[in-house]
């Protein structure tokens, strides 16, 4: 039983602060069809919890028996998911876009682009300060320049962020 309004910010929070929801969402994500089988859903988070392949069969056991029981049910309540529990599969529903903006973490060393925006940021002004002050090796290039560089590396930040976010708006869009 699954509905089709928009989540509240509330929900999406509440949603996000179970780890094995997140991994849940981030797994379907990940996958290429965003269909899983119940099972083996339960071997990749019980995997990553106890960082052992395969995992301990109490903490599979565990894993499988609160996605079946409590978390799969609540995210296909709220529409995130589609969970079949006769046939034990898990398939990504067209709204978990909406979520995924407040998961989006930075795939490189796993940085989010909060902290890829603050690293920018800080790096930009040391990088200009350093040609105003006349600092060796940078002090004869032009301020003009280095604050170029620095809103270009912000521009392709930004558009590799939003990128994927806007196919799947335009989806929506097509949908409605």
């Amino acid at each position: 039983m699954s509905r089709s309004t928009t989540l509240s910010e509330g929900e999406i929070f509440e949603i996000l602060a179970n780890g094995r929801r997140r991994e849940t969402l981030r797994h379907l994500t990940e996958t290429r069809d965003g269909a899983v089988t119940l099972r083996s859903l339960a071997i990749a988070i019980a995997t990553a919890e106890s960082g052992q392949s395969p995992p301990p069969p109490p903490v599979r056991e565990s894993v499988w028996s609160s996605l079946h029981q409590t978390h799969l049910p609540k995210l296909d309540e709220l529409g995130i998911v589609r969970y079949d529990s006769d046939s034990g599969t898990v398939t990504m529903c067209d709204s978990a876009p909406e979520i995924d903006t407040h998961m989006e973490v930075f795939v490189w060393n796993g940085l989010s682009w909060s902290e890829l925006y603050l690293a920018l940021g800080i790096g930009s002004l040391l990088a200009v300060l350093a040609v105003l002050l006349e600092a060796p090796f940078v002090g004869s290039a032009d301020p003009i320049l280095g604050v170029s560089i620095s809103l270009a590396m912000f521009a392709v930040a930004a558009a590799a962020q939003l990128w994927p976010n806007r196919l799947d708006m335009l989806r929506m869009l097509r949908r409605s």
